[in-house]
């Protein structure tokens, strides 16, 4: 094994993170060398050995119990879904798989039903790795229209939306709170990676952003994990002007790995207005959507 491992990465950032005071300890010592607590802190805060501690941090242990990795836990102040997310970590170093590079992932015939009769809202259809499976018109109308319509159907150029976000400048400009879109981003990811730790189609999304985003590294290094399930955000549209949105994931029983995610607005509210205005103006046929879009791209900002 090279290096600690997802488990090692997640304990090393976390206990970076806190204080001698946020867990009640009297800082007595010497001038701190390291960010955070000490590893003898949290190993005495867990009630483990440091000599104990130190393996599962570098990768050398992999047999954690149940008992100690609630300890570690309760240690490092997790909130549910980081502890779910350690629990994760944890079990997959007990397991060594043979990696395989995964098939494309595919959109069921029941999926496609689904998006179609959600037809009067902006919704979409996200992957494992969050690619784009599929979009209505005024999903792709609303977040993607200087992209083809048809490039989901693509598996070797699918749009990805974590690309989209840290990559792409359209999309900076969509989200006037970019830092905030982009840290839910991160924390989604995450836990996909603590799910699926072998997927090489994974590695290399988290590789490329790496590669060329410098926020994404600063907000992947802090380990932090959040569900992407309801969140609103004002959108800065090309076309319809400013545009309030909740954004929200909903599971899809039949593709357990793939979700839909769907952009709805109060009643009578002014978003709702401009979405029935977008609507018109992409005229329920995606090329025109395109079309329009990419005009009013190039003579004003751009968006995802």
């Amino acid at each position: 094994m090279d290096g600690p491992g997802p488990l090692g990465d997640f304990l090393q950032a976390r206990r970076a993170l806190l204080r001698p005071d946020d867990v009640g300890l009297r800082d007595l010592g010497p001038r701190r060398r390291v960010a955070g607590l000490r590893r003898e802190e949290l190993a005495q805060l867990a009630g483990v050995s440091v000599s104990y501690y130190t393996r599962l941090e570098q990768g050398l242990s992999r047999g954690a119990s149940a008992e100690v990795l609630e300890a570690i836990a309760r240690a490092l102040l997790l909130d549910e879904h980081e502890h779910e997310h350690l629990n994760r970590l944890a079990g997959a170093a007990r397991r060594t798989t043979l990696t395989r590079r995964p098939r494309p992932e595919k959109l069921a015939d029941e999926t496609r039903d689904l998006l179609r009769a959600v037809d009067g809202v902006p919704a979409l259809v996200l992957g494992r790795r969050t690619d784009v499976l599929a979009w209505n018109t005024l999903g792709h109308a609303l977040l993607a229209g200087h992209l083809d319509f048809p490039s989901p159907d693509d598996p070797a150029g699918r749009p990805n939306m974590s690309r989209l976000v840290f990559l792409d400048p359209h999309c900076r400009e969509l989200y006037p709170d970019w830092k905030r879109k982009a840290r839910a981003v991160v924390g989604n990811l995450r836990i996909t990676v603590g799910r699926h730790p072998q997927d090489p189609l994974l590695a290399e999304l988290i590789g490329e952003l790496t590669m060329k985003s410098p926020e994404f590294v600063a907000l992947w290094r802090d380990h932090r994990v959040a569900p992407c399930d309801a969140a609103s955000y004002d959108l800065h549209h090309p076309v319809v002007g400013t545009v309030t949105v909740t954004q929200q994931t909903l599971s899809i029983a039949r593709s357990p790995e793939q979700v839909l995610i769907v952009c709805t607005t109060p009643a009578g509210s002014p978003a709702e207005a401009a979405l029935a205005l977008l609507r018109q103006m992409s005229g329920g046929r995606a090329p025109h959507a395109d079309n329009v879009l990419t005009r009013r791209h190039r003579a004003g900002p751009a968006h995802c």
